[in-house]
């Protein structure tokens, strides 16, 4: 969506694929989840999508059968994955508008949500193939652990064909 997406409903593009559309420029891929590391990622990636003047894509993954489905049990559970994957581009909406609505001035850019299947490294890394900056937060509950990366945040880092942004939790005031 050009032109901004402030007081209005950003679509949720539902993907098989682990990047946005073919033919859309580079630019900042923020990984949300909707948990507060990557509430704290979303907002610096808006900002690192500002000062570059790059659209921001914002990616959920949905991964609903970790250790995949036995034989016939994929046309079962169509409708829970359904749901799942609804569930998840509500609460994608609700991120960004939460991030917004924290921010001095709200981002204006060219924004695009997108919710995929698939286990979460492996579609992080597919999208952020062809991106300018992969951002992700972190996890921790304090103390020594704070100072610790979750394995998605770690894998990618590590992996990543683009540079990656990690965004720590902010300090305790």
């Amino acid at each position: 969506m050009a032109g901004g997406s402030a007081g209005r409903e950003v679509p949720v593009v539902l993907s098989v694929l682990g990047r946005p559309p073919a033919g859309r420029p580079p630019g900042v891929l923020a990984a949300c989840d909707g948990s507060d590391g990557s509430l704290w990622a979303l907002d610096r990636a808006m900002t690192e999508a500002e000062l570059f003047g790059l659209p921001l894509y914002v990616l959920a993954v949905v991964n609903p059968a970790p250790a995949g489905y036995p034989p016939g049990m994929a046309e079962l559970v169509q409708e829970s994955v359904e749901t799942l994957v609804e569930s998840m581009a509500d609460g994608l909406r609700r991120s960004v508008a939460a991030v917004q609505r924290r921010r001095p001035v709200p981002y204006a850019g060219e924004l695009s949500l997108h919710v995929v299947l698939g286990n979460v490294i492996e579609v992080l890394l597919e999208a952020a193939t062809r991106q300018h900056t992969l951002v992700i937060g972190t996890r921790g509950n304090g103390g020594f652990a704070r100072l610790l990366m979750g394995s998605v945040s770690s894998a990618v880092v590590h992996h990543a064909a683009c540079p990656v942004l990690v965004v720590p939790a902010p300090p305790a005031a």
